[in-house]
């Protein structure tokens, strides 16, 4: 088995005790390869290394052209490894080998090309007195930035979040997720490569309660802290910090609603939808797992999307057809099959498959208030609520703690922007599921998270923004 140690201090490294655990593939539920387990020494070594890096190393010193060419540097590597990328996401969390190859890898080096780039281009402000004075802006690099990644999306994750800290000029510690560590070091032993100084890019394995990650939250030396992941994990976190009044970041979990209209493009509703709740074996915080049908056309939609759930492919990620892989873990499989098997509501199609995969699942006449409606079951499973009217389906949209994403279909141009506006989430599609501009707000509302990131919004969080002013008469 193939070994994926920490990177710290630009060595590749074993825990201090010799530590190590097993990485599962879920679909052969057997171990692919052994990491070293971190606890509290490996992430103070990491921390330190971070920190030497930024107070004293070129890093946040560079220009933003020669930053920039390293981390263009960084995602040329990245695009040449694809393979080697998209086969450890793959094997760590059963991700299908064809989304890996032609979604999150070259998503991946994507946003290590945009922020790279915003980084250069993004305008300061300046602010001319009329008192024989002038302001202007500056966007300093914050420090030490803790990066803690999920499972569901790993490396196109972890590169959301490493790439904006460094392209402003931060030195970074990443904790990726313990069910899928191997593309996060594949990914710093790159960035080595690519030239970026050593302690820049650190990555420290291990687990997160009594572990590496809430030593790392903890340290008062870590200046930012992002997190991807579950709301009460987020809730943790939040209160680590606080203690050292660290900034935070949280993309957090979602229970996305889906309000199909009766002047929806039937055709292109039932296409966006099956992509918004089956891709990725529904391991999506954006899922839209809340599926809300105008009642006029909820027949005609119904035998549509299911009969298009029912040709998904379902099996080995390895195999290029293959459209959805198993779950992503025996504990995460345990938690779906438990939704999928309290009875709430009439099961159309879908149920548990073979092994830890679990059937795209369509559930109907499910009660407002069961767990499988209300909970976020992150996995391929939907539910679908008739509605009447207009307003009846933006309240029950808005009837979540969760408020990270929506989608309209309507071809209704004044409906879309009314619905689009009443919704309250932190993205909503109209018409399309995913599409991505990384300049826009990402983030949401409630339960779903505290802050946003991508283009200037990534800048706020990763710098301190400092106000000069300057006396400029005699």
């Amino acid at each position: 088995m193939e070994f994926f140690g920490h990177v710290i201090d630009g060595q590749e490294r074993g825990s201090l005790d010799g530590a190590r655990f097993a990485s599962v593939d879920p679909w052969t539920q057997q171990p692919w390869a052994e990491v070293a387990l971190g606890g509290g020494p490996e992430a103070d070594l990491a921390v330190t290394a971070a920190r030497t890096a930024f107070d004293e190393g070129p890093w946040p010193r560079m220009g933003f052209a020669e930053r920039g060419a390293l981390i263009h540097r960084l995602a040329d590597l990245v695009t040449e490894h694809a393979e080697e990328l998209a086969q450890a996401d793959s094997h760590d969390m059963g991700k299908p080998i064809t989304d890996a190859r032609t979604k999150d890898v070259p998503r991946t080096a994507q946003n290590f090309r945009f922020f790279a780039d915003h980084a250069r281009l993004a305008m300061a402000e300046t602010l001319p007195m009329d008192t024989g004075h002038h302001a202007y802006t500056r966007y300093e690099p914050a420090g030490v930035v803790a990066a803690i990644a999920p499972w569901n999306f790993p490396l196109m994750l972890e590169s959301w979040k490493v790439a904006p800290a460094l392209a402003w000029g931060n030195t970074v510690v990443l904790k990726p997720a313990e069910d899928t560590p191997a593309s996060a070091t594949i990914l710093a032993r790159l960035a080595l490569e690519a030239g970026i100084p050593p302690g820049v890019l650190n990555v420290l394995h291990g687990y997160g309660p009594d572990s590496a990650g809430s030593a790392l939250t903890a340290d008062p030396r870590v200046d930012r802290i992002t997190f991807t992941g579950e709301s009460g994990t987020g809730r943790v976190i939040t209160g680590a910090a606080a203690r050292n009044l660290t900034p935070v970041s949280l993309e957090l979990g979602g229970k996305g609603a889906n309000l199909v209209f009766a002047d929806a493009d039937l055709d292109n509703a039932v296409d966006w939808s099956i992509k918004a709740v089956f891709t990725n074996a529904g391991q999506v915080c954006l899922a839209g797992s809340r599926l809300y049908v105008q009642r006029e056309i909820l027949d005609e939609f119904l035998a549509r999307f299911v009969a298009a759930a029912e040709a998904l492919v379902i099996g080995d990620p390895r195999d290029p057809a293959t459209q959805i892989g198993p779950l992503a873990s025996e504990t995460h499989y345990a938690k779906v099959r438990g939704y999928v098997e309290d009875g709430a509501g009439k099961v159309l199609t879908g149920g548990l498959g073979d092994g830890w995969t679990v059937r795209p699942t369509v559930v109907v006449d499910a009660p407002a208030d069961s767990a499988i409606v209300c909970e976020e079951v992150f996995g391929p499973v939907v539910t679908v609520t008739p509605f009447d009217t207009e307003p009846e389906a933006v309240a029950a949209a808005n009837d979540s703690p969760y408020g990270l994403n929506a989608m309209v279909f309507t071809e209704n141009l004044s409906r879309a922007h009314r619905v689009s506006a009443a919704l309250r989430a932190g993205t909503v599609w109209t018409n399309c599921f995913f599409v991505r501009d990384l300049r826009a707000p990402f983030g949401g509302f409630a339960d779903s998270g505290w802050g946003r990131e991508g283009g200037n919004f990534s800048r706020e969080f990763f710098t301190e923004p400092k106000a000069v002013v300057m006396a400029i008469t005699p």
